[in-house]
């Protein structure tokens, strides 16, 4: 199967994945005092971290240095949480956008970034 498509139905998987994540994280820890950016930042380990297994062992099938790989990955997911740590209070608290709703279309616009930096720049051949 093209790459492509595979990125596509990893992309799926790892989406809905971030889709329950955040919202899960959400929904148990506001009651008790975190904020929505608190909780942003702790569902990022757990969703960069399956999101890099599926992209590694199943769209790229590399045999590359897992630890030079993982931080070219985790560099551009900390460069997207940045631009989302911008964005997501703009949206929250400017326009009155649900966290839930302004965090799933942020997810929307990584996902056409995400493959062209994992394909040329973190899983690129040699």
């Amino acid at each position: 199967m093209k790459k492509k498509y595979v990125f596509l139905i990893a992309g799926g998987v790892n989406t809905l994945v971030g889709f329950l994540v955040y919202p899960l994280l959400y929904l148990a820890l506001s009651p008790v005092g975190f904020g929505y950016i608190q909780i942003l930042l702790a569902a990022q380990i757990p969703c960069i971290t399956f999101s890099f297994a599926t992209n590694k062992y199943f769209v790229f099938r590399t045999k590359g240095n897992l630890k030079k790989e993982y931080l070219k990955f985790t560099v551009f997911y900390a460069v997207i949480l940045l631009i989302n740590l911008i964005f997501l209070p703009i949206l929250v608290e400017i326009f009155g956008v649900s966290p839930i709703i302004s965090q799933t279309l942020f997810v929307a616009l990584t996902i056409v970034t995400s493959f062209f930096w994992h394909n040329f720049i973190t899983f690129k051949p040699i």
